[in-house]
């Protein structure tokens, strides 16, 4: 397996939980405003708005919960405030890690990511030690059984797509965050509906884990992505496939 989306990988594999669907609902919610927040609450001239309504519909979200939403973001209606804080750390194995959240409260989110961190045999790094490993793309997922590779290249390729791979049962494909919109549209013009589309960081390199290494690698990728305040977690780890068949 490609080490680049190791993680996203993985967890679009795992089935969903009710627990962890609430917590989905959590996050999402807190995306939508703090893209309002940002850029308007208009989502055709708002991507990173489109994209957060786009998710939301996928976990049949309430219209109104994503109306309301939009809606503090805006300031329509009274809600928190949340801000962007991105945190940097090691796994074991020496595994680079962001972990990208929106919080109310930085100084709370920082010491429970620290917390996680060390619980799961992992450190807290100062910022610029892991965020030059990582590089901002377009990742889109698209299932095996809706088209055949070739086509899905000469589609996505014709509108700006970087690189396409195979990943198991799906096809994945990278682009520049710019042209993240009209390889998505490429795709809708032919009736392909993506597994899942996200504008992520994807490593430069990756670093090989085995073992007991692996398991807690895992272990603590899954701690951070549990904790509300935690939108994204980026890693550079690569499981070969008959490691990730042991674990599983």
């Amino acid at each position: 397996m490609s080490g680049h989306s190791k993680w996203a990988t993985i967890k679009h594999k795992k089935a969903a939980t009710d627990a962890k669907r609430g917590a989905a609902f959590t996050k999402i919610i807190r995306e939508i405003t703090a893209a309002a927040k940002d850029s308007g609450g208009d989502p055709e001239k708002n991507p990173r708005l489109r994209t957060a309504m786009q998710r939301a519909k996928v976990i049949n979200m309430q219209k109104s919960n994503i109306e309301n939403a939009i809606k503090k973001g805006t300031g329509e209606i009274p809600g928190v405030v949340y801000e962007n804080a991105m945190f940097e750390g090691y796994a074991p194995g020496g595994v680079a890690i962001l972990v990208e959240t929106l919080t109310d409260n930085k100084n709370r989110t920082t010491a429970e990511v620290r917390n996680i961190l060390n619980k799961k045999n992992g450190s807290m790094a100062g910022a610029g030690s892991t965020a030059w490993m990582f590089t901002k793309k377009g990742l889109i997922m698209v299932k095996k059984t809706a088209i055949k590779e070739d086509e899905l290249m000469n589609i996505v390729l014709d509108a700006g797509a970087e690189d396409l791979k195979s990943e198991g049962d799906i096809y994945e494909i990278t682009c520049e965050p710019s042209s993240f919109e009209a390889v998505k549209n490429a795709l809708a013009e032919k009736n392909i509906q993506p597994d899942s589309a996200e504008v992520t960081m994807i490593p430069n390199s990756t670093v090989k884990v085995l073992g007991n290494d692996a398991k807690t690698v895992l272990d603590l990728m899954d701690a951070l992505e549990e904790h509300e305040d935690v939108q994204s977690v980026y890693a550079n780890f690569d499981i070969p496939e008959e490691e990730m068949q042991k674990l599983s």
